[in-house]
């Protein structure tokens, strides 16, 4: 166990010099080429708008230059979580200009929300380093969501009893092991782009009722939840309802950039009703049934395109 904490903390240390690297890049392009970055995300190069991202240039290789220098030291990382937040309300500012083009602008803001959810995400494993697990307290979110599926309890359980189903319908779970005991390890990207592992062990398991787990010491993303099977009214099937808590990379930081990508259509409240919607698709007809219009990323017009793919 001591090996795992120790292993995810060194991948902090390296995500946090990347972070580093990251600021240095930035920075020196918004400081040498303002009117260039101005353009990309449509906001209007005038004089202030780049003297405007020139300061926020020199912020950034500031951050970059003392993350570099202590890549272990989670108030750094935070210090980008800062810098992040006033990007996101200078182009949220923005968009209410006519000289915006708001397309980019909005692309801007969600890959700046994207890139604070990671910061957080790196802030808060570096500051589990430093600290005990009896004075870890993290900021905890807890999700429900229920769906009425075609089936009996027998076969919605043994379908949610085996993990490696998972993937089939969880948008964001990559891969699920089976181990011992048990238990099980999960690889699972969250918005952003990132990376996520930890090993889960069953709590409780009553055959056709319930399925109950938590994440291990140590996990990326800890994590808690149970779900329930019960025959519909009416002859109708069988309810499974889902309850998770888990902690967000970030702790309070980390919950703040989960509120930002919920704008986007990330919230974990409709992620998981998101999921169910899938498994009574697969558990029913044996795959996620997915609609001509899917073929368009964000918002659109529920109807087919007009426009060849």
């Amino acid at each position: 166990m001591t090996a795992t904490i120790q292993m995810g903390g060194e991948t902090a240390v390296q995500r946090s010099r990347g972070l580093g690297w990251f600021s240095i890049g930035l920075g020196a392009a918004e400081a040498v080429a303002p009117g260039q970055i101005g353009s990309l995300i449509g906001i209007d190069s005038g004089a202030r708008g780049r003297n405007t991202l020139r300061a926020l240039g020199l912020r950034e290789l500031a951050t970059g230059a003392a993350i570099l220098r202590n890549p272990r030291k989670p108030a750094l990382t935070l210090a980008r979580v800062g810098g992040d937040l006033i990007d996101l309300a200078l182009l949220g500012a923005a968009l209410s200009s006519s000289r915006t083009n708001r397309k980019r602008a909005a692309a801007a803001i969600a890959m700046v929300a994207g890139v604070a959810a990671v910061d957080a995400m790196v802030a808060r494993q570096l500051r589990q380093r430093q600290q005990s697990p009896a004075e870890r307290r993290r900021a905890s979110n807890r999700v429900r969501a229920a769906v009425t599926v075609n089936c009996g309890p027998d076969e919605a359980y043994d379908f949610w009893h085996d993990f490696r189903n998972f993937p089939r319908f969880m948008q964001h779970v990559q891969a699920v092991e089976l181990l011992d005991d048990g238990r099980s390890h999960w690889i699972a990207n969250e918005p952003g782009g990132v990376s996520l592992e930890w090993t889960a062990e069953i709590t409780e398991d009553r055959p056709n009722e319930v399925i109950a787990w938590r994440s291990v010491e140590g996990a990326e993303l800890p994590n808690r939840g149970s779900v329930r099977f019960a025959p519909a009214p009416g002859d109708r099937g069988t309810e499974v309802s889902v309850e998770m808590e888990y902690d967000p990379p970030g702790g309070a930081v980390g919950s703040f950039a989960a509120k930002m990508a919920a704008l986007f259509g990330q919230s974990p409240s409709e992620q998981i009703q998101r999921d169910l919607a899938r498994f009574k698709q697969v558990i029913e007809t044996g795959e996620v049934v997915k609609s001509d219009a899917s073929i368009h990323p964000g918002l659109h017009p529920a109807r087919p395109s007009a426009q060849p793919m």
